[in-house]
């Protein structure tokens, strides 16, 4: 009995220290086993717990320094409910918000900011019509995904002093924004411009999984011959100099345009 309650003692400390341990395990021990699932990132000067902690450099595979990262991961995590907070700084990337697992494997997404330089994305964004410049704003209030897709959604974007680059020139384009919505899995979003700049813009985007389509009404607002070719490149103007914009991608690019009214 004697050698019983002995043992019993001692596996309720070892259980008691590897709990602490839990509790308070520093990032740098794990580092290793999360390295394999930043393909192309490396996590240096990293400081505090699994919990808690920052990463002072986040560095691209060609040596480049990305920027800083915080974290805050809920020890929920321990009983299958995990909560994260991130915030990630740098010169052409800043990123933060909150997101937690639920029960159903799904992810909910909340108050997600997120701040790029277009000149980031050239690998990405590649178009005949030229490469977007200047910095990318996007908002999203709250989003639920299944398979990465959100299936709900809630979202701002904006891009000011937006210009495309093109071989002959940078089209200056103004303020545009966007306002995006998603039930079912199906993304609406609103297309417009602030009404200042000088270019007037109003169309629809509808994006899903089965496919896309875009909807919109381009027109000058200003005699800016540079403005004036790159629109004559998307397609014939009309009487007013606006040009109509109609594009289908995916399964379901067969489907009926929706509503402009």
């Amino acid at each position: 009995m004697k050698s019983l309650r002995t043992y019993l003692a001692g596996l309720g400390v070892l259980l008691l220290a590897a709990a602490t341990l839990l509790w308070f395990l520093p990032a740098r021990w794990v580092l290793p086993w999360v390295a394999p699932r930043l393909p192309g990132l490396q996590l240096q000067q990293v400081r505090g717990s699994v919990w808690d902690g920052r990463a002072g450099a986040v560095v691209a595979v060609d040596g480049r320094t990305l920027g800083r990262l915080q974290w805050q991961l809920s020890r929920r995590a321990l009983l299958g409910q995990p909560r994260l907070q991130l915030q990630f700084a740098g010169p052409q990337l800043a990123l933060s918000g909150a997101a937690r697992r639920l029960p159903d494997g799904r992810v909910e997404a909340h108050g997600i900011s997120l701040r790029v330089q277009w000149a980031a994305l050239d690998r990405y964004v590649a178009t005949p019509l030229g490469q977007p410049r200047g910095e990318l704003q996007l908002t999203i209030d709250h989003a639920l995904l299944q398979g990465g897709w959100p299936m709900q959604l809630a979202a701002q974007a904006r891009w000011p002093q937006a210009v495309m680059r093109t071989r002959d020139s940078d089209v200056a384009l103004g303020t545009l924004l966007a306002q995006a919505s998603a039930q079912g899995g199906v993304i609406d979003a609103q297309l417009r411009d602030d009404g200042r700049g000088p270019l007037h813009a109003d169309g629809k985007l509808q994006l899903s999984p089965l496919g896309w389509r875009l909807d919109a009404t381009l027109r000058a607002r200003q005699t800016d011959p540079a403005l004036r070719r790159w629109l004559s490149r998307l397609g014939p103007p009309a009487a007013d100099g606006s040009v109509r914009i109609e594009r289908r991608g995916g399964l379901a690019a067969g489907a009926p345009a929706p509503s402009t009214n």
